[in-house]
């Protein structure tokens, strides 16, 4: 055990790096034990916030076998610390160097980590590199939404896995125990070979890319027998039956989401068209209220939070809300445990259930029209009108609410300066809506907040082959709301395009982005998500220095027929399908959710879930 005390006091919150918190598992060390570091590449309070870290790290220390420890990007302060210490990075449990682990398994959240990735495997002392890295090093695996394009990672990572971890982690850590019992034989490499060919695993070095005279992928092609040519994505078709959290971590400090997330359903019937997430995660399946209360009263003995939030994709469309509202709110209300609800649609919105849900504390109400025009709201089929919203705010000032946030985005496909105008003009409208308001309604003071982000083209989503927006003409648009937003009661936020043009690049992005990784992170680049941390200069170098226009990745409409970086991994939703979209995006033609009507997006093919074909 490394000892770190002799440097807590000269770093900020030093709760980050104690350990110790209630509920985390530390078990009694053994040759036996297989010892896996979940790897959160941000700091702890936003990793903490995270619910697939809950989930997983209570799945794996309920097996005996495994001691799964929580490791998080070190704050720069503690950074220098360690590194004028000779301290390595550590597991938070054991505080013992994660060198010797036999799994670093990184969540991939937000392209703008990656740099931290290497970061934190070089204060681990361990190599960036899977061809340096001997068959002693632990095995380096990735997850999370990223994953599904982890090829500018391509050359760190020895394996990643596609959809749902509860399944396939187990399997894969099965295989590592027998491997390991076995004593090895083969080495790491007879390992990938045998995890290769469970649905879900993906081992990038069993796979050769080659490319065109113009820079396109000419062709992806699997070097190993025990690849498979498409690897599959794994779910889970029923959630009741698979793991359930019921313990959680306490932390010490003060995180983002610092209260139980219960989680409805994974997946979403939407299919706006610049949600990856939403066709990702199809077919939508949703966790029964019965499982879900029974969840709850676990998670609130705890940790004696006082709030839960539901989390989802779309709260709304859960079934069986109003039912699950209800008894959740028996078990709050005398405890004056307080009910969030996000992600609400415009289009459903009930305010007799918010009036429910918010008794114990009225917090602000968001709304996500994300376009300012009901023509763009039909080229990505938001599926909302602007009669949705005024209807629901209308609702909401009525109800004595006082702050409203809005959200949209910029740079979407066929975006033009009417569009952009036409946020500004709606949140007048809404401003509007409050006046209308009778006096004896409605509160005395309102805050409007319209927040705007950067449209970034993703995999696996109708507008994977468009352009990115870029930077001047994003910063234009920025300029132009924050001229029509006048009015001291409407507020103007909006995203850093610079952040937004590196993400889009990484987005989509092939092999060959690694060595820019690597010079990035040796320019000084790391926390690139953080705007104080973030060096834009020296990822402009490291473009330079590794020879690569990172216009390429984001500024041009590929065609059809074009072979994607990422096209040979199948999440069930077919090209086809996506191309489908992509026309009647064009078109300004909507397409209607899952429950209205089944639009043979290929998801079927799980079994289980909601598919009317």
């Amino acid at each position: 055990m490394q000892s770190i005390d002799k440097i807590l006091s000269k770093v900020q919150k030093p709760t980050r790096y104690t350990g110790g918190e209630v509920n985390s598992v530390v078990k009694e060390n053994a040759e036996s034990l297989i010892r896996f570091a979940f790897c959160f590449p941000d700091t702890y309070e936003i990793g903490m916030s995270h619910l697939g870290m809950k989930i997983l790290y209570s799945m794996l220390n309920s097996r005996d076998d495994v001691w799964c420890e929580r490791v998080f990007t070190p704050w720069v302060d503690m950074q220098e610390q360690m590194r004028e210490h000779g301290i390595a990075l550590f597991g938070l449990e054991s505080r013992q160097p994660i060198t010797n682990f036999d799994f670093l398994g990184f969540t991939l959240q937000y392209e703008m980590s990656y740099t931290n990735i290497l970061n934190m495997l070089d204060l681990a002392n361990i190599p960036a590199l899977a061809s340096e890295r001997g068959d002693d090093a632990p095995i380096i695996c990735v997850g999370g939404p990223c994953a599904y394009n982890c090829e500018p990672l391509a050359d760190f990572i020895d394996f990643a896995m596609m959809g749902e971890g509860e399944e396939v982690l187990n399997e894969v850590v099965d295989v590592y125990k027998a491997w390991k019992e076995g004593g090895k034989k083969g080495g790491k490499i007879k390992y990938l070979e045998d995890i290769a060919e469970i649905e879900g695993v993906y081992v990038p070095m069993f796979y050769s890319v080659s490319y065109n005279a113009d820079g396109t992928v000419e062709s992806i092609r699997t070097n190993n027998s025990h690849a498979k040519e498409k690897v599959r994505k794994r779910i889970i078709n029923n959630l009741d039956d698979t793991f359930i959290l019921k313990n959680i971590v306490v932390p010490f400090g003060e995180i983002v989401h610092d209260r139980v997330m219960l989680e409805l359903f994974r997946g979403c019937i939407r299919g706006c068209r610049f949600c990856q997430a939403g066709y990702i995660y199809r077919p939508v399946r949703q966790h029964s209220r019965e499982c879900l209360s029974d969840a709850v009263d676990s998670l609130l003995n705890c940790s004696g939070y006082d709030e839960i939030s539901l989390s989802s994709l779309s709260t709304s469309d859960y079934t069986e809300l109003e039912q699950l509202t209800n008894i959740l709110l028996e078990k709050t209300e005398k405890e004056k445990i307080s009910l969030s609800l996000p992600s609400l649609r415009i289009d459903n919105f009930s305010l007799e259930l918010m009036q429910k849900v918010q008794k114990v504390r009225k917090s602000g109400i968001t709304f996500a029209p994300e376009a300012g025009t009901q023509r763009l709201r039909d080229v990505i089929n938001k599926n909302v009108t602007e009669e949705n919203l005024m209807k629901s705010v209308s609702m909401v000032f009525g109800g004595g609410w006082t702050n409203v946030k809005l959200y949209f985005m910029i740079g979407l496909p066929t975006e033009t300066h009417d569009d952009v105008a036409g946020i500004a003009d709606l949140a007048n409208k809404v401003l509007d809506q409050y006046y209308k308001t009778p006096a004896e309604q409605r509160a005395k003071n309102i805050n409007i907040t319209v927040s705007t982000s950067s449209f970034v083209p993703k995999p696996f989503t109708p507008f994977q082959w468009a352009p990115q927006d870029n930077m001047e003409s994003l910063m234009e648009k920025q300029a132009l709301l924050r001229s029509l937003i006048t009015n001291r009661k409407i507020t103007y936020n909006w995203h850093a395009s610079k952040t937004s043009y590196l993400e889009g690049v990484f987005a989509r992005g092939d092999r060959r982005l690694g060595k820019v990784l690597m010079a990035a992170y040796k320019n000084g680049c790391r926390f690139d998500g953080w705007d104080e941390h973030f060096k834009f200069d020296a990822w402009e170098k490291a473009f330079e220095q590794s020879g690569i226009d990172p216009n390429f990745y984001n500024m041009r409409e590929r065609s059809y027929d074009e072979i994607l970086p990422w096209d040979h991994i199948d999440i069930g939703v077919t090209k086809k399908f996506l191309m489908s979209e992509n026309e009647k995006a064009i078109h300004e033609q909507t397409t209607p959710n899952c429950r209205e009507k089944c639009s043979g997006c290929g998801a079927s093919c799980f079994g289980g879930g909601v598919c009317f074909e």
